[in-house]
């Protein structure tokens, strides 16, 4: 696949790191596009490719164009906005890694195949690093066919990789895992915030969380950043507040209460509300420790 030109639409903490990786394995990353034009333009320099205006001058020059763009809106503006990726889209693949309303990736599937184009969608359970260095953990909804035919490049972003299903499916398992990791992450920051203000020993007690069944992912990832209140962001906290409320959604759908998964919704759109929206998800233990929200 690396006879293709590869396309970028979005170039923040992921998507840029993408292009940087794929570009660092002798990919030809050869148009790159963002809302912000001077984001466009350092990387362009730094990995050789080019920056452009408009998204159609993106599809015009690319063979397939990865999207990494932050929500429903924002995807809907990239694809049916005046300037748009599908004008002169024939024998385009869009590999969408965005976390969306499961439908709008069902509903771009379709349009793609009006024009004469192919969509997956590429979900990411994974982080900046992971984006740099070709390590995500990545999901894949759309045609099988498909999926095989771009298997390749996926595999060079990716150190897991999974085929879910039909197009939607991929974004239904995402939401899940991050309406999970929300919830882990809301109760470890509870737990911390409680023992702190029980004066026991921060350390020890992540120690005992660890060799218990107190134990989670989230306990390594963000225990130590909750403690010092290092809330660089990895994951944004209203990232975790849109995804916790497309789980919610799926659910309502399904006619089946989540309590856990809604008061964590609540708690980073509260997180969020109060102008801290962009603090990594760690952030909501400012809500928990005592002192730290007043």
């Amino acid at each position: 696949m690396k006879d293709k030109k590869i396309g970028f639409v979005g170039l923040g903490r992921m998507g840029g790191n993408m292009a940087r990786c794929l570009k660092d394995k002798g990919y030809n990353v050869s148009a790159l596009f963002d809302i912000n034009q001077n984001v466009a333009t350092e990387l362009a320099v730094e990995i050789g490719s080019s920056a452009y205006a408009t998204l159609a001058e993106v599809t015009a020059n690319a063979d397939i164009i990865l999207t990494v763009v932050t929500n429903d809106k924002a995807m809907d503006a990239i694809f049916f906005g005046d300037d748009n990726l599908f004008i002169d889209a024939a024998d385009r693949t869009f590999i969408n890694c965005a976390t969306l309303t499961p439908s709008v990736h069902t509903n771009l599937e379709a349009a793609a195949a009006k024009v004469g184009a192919t969509c997956l969608e590429a979900c990411m359970a994974s982080s900046i690093p992971q984006a740099r260095n070709g390590e995500l953990f990545l999901m894949i909804g759309g045609q099988e066919a498909d999926f095989l035919a771009n298997k390749p490049l996926l595999d060079d972003l990716s150190k897991a990789l999974h085929y879910v299903g039909a197009a939607g499916k991929a974004s239904e398992v995402k939401a899940l895992v991050n309406m999970v990791m929300n919830i882990n992450t809301a109760a470890l920051a509870e737990g911390l915030g409680i023992g702190d203000a029980l004066g026991i020993d921060l350390k020890m007690l992540c120690d005992i969380f660890s060799q218990t069944g107190a134990n989670s992912r989230v306990l390594e990832t963000d225990a130590k950043d909750m403690i010092i209140r290092d809330h660089e962001c990895y994951f944004s906290a209203s990232h975790a507040a849109k995804d916790s409320g497309i789980a919610l959604g799926l659910a309502a759908g399904k006619g089946i209460d989540a309590p856990l998964a809604q008061a964590t919704f609540d708690q980073y759109t509260k997180l969020t509300e109060m102008g801290k929206g962009e603090l990594d998800k760690s952030g909501i233990a400012e809500l928990t420790f005592k002192g730290r929200s007043d």
